[in-house]
């Protein structure tokens, strides 16, 4: 059974690849994904949605930001991974993603590689690819 990965990116080029190397490296299935904040956390919330890993940038169209999306879903339950893609992870933005409950947090521009092996990792141990 794949693990289920939602996608909170504004940028449709950055999704749909992000999207094929998750489910062709990481071995996810890709539930949804949102360009905004406000649909992001309803789509997240939602219970009749199932979702194992949110990959969230944070910057996002619509005013709203990754930060946001962070906040509100700081108490789902500990299996449902949040994990920030950014162009922006300097330190100090690294350490308020994790105070806000990110579960890893890697930059675009130099650790996507790094990001997809996480979530390799997180389908090997759920048994998938």
């Amino acid at each position: 059974m794949a693990l289920k990965a939602f996608l909170v990116e504004d940028q449709a080029s950055m999704r749909e690849s992000l999207g094929e190397a998750l489910s062709e490296l990481a071995g996810f299935e890709i539930a949804g994904w949102a360009a905004d904040e406000k649909s992001a956390v309803a789509w997240l919330r939602d219970p009749a949605h199932s979702w194992d890993i949110a990959i969230v940038d944070l910057v996002l169209q619509g005013g709203g930001s990754g930060y946001g999306v962070l906040r509100a879903l700081r108490d789902r339950p500990a299996l449902r991974q949040m994990i920030v893609l950014t162009g922006t992870a300097n330190p100090q933005v690294r350490k308020r993603c994790e105070e806000m409950g990110a579960d890893g947090v890697f930059d675009k521009a130099m650790e996507t590689e790094a990001m997809l092996d996480y979530c390799a990792k997180l389908s090997r141990a759920a048994g998938g690819h």
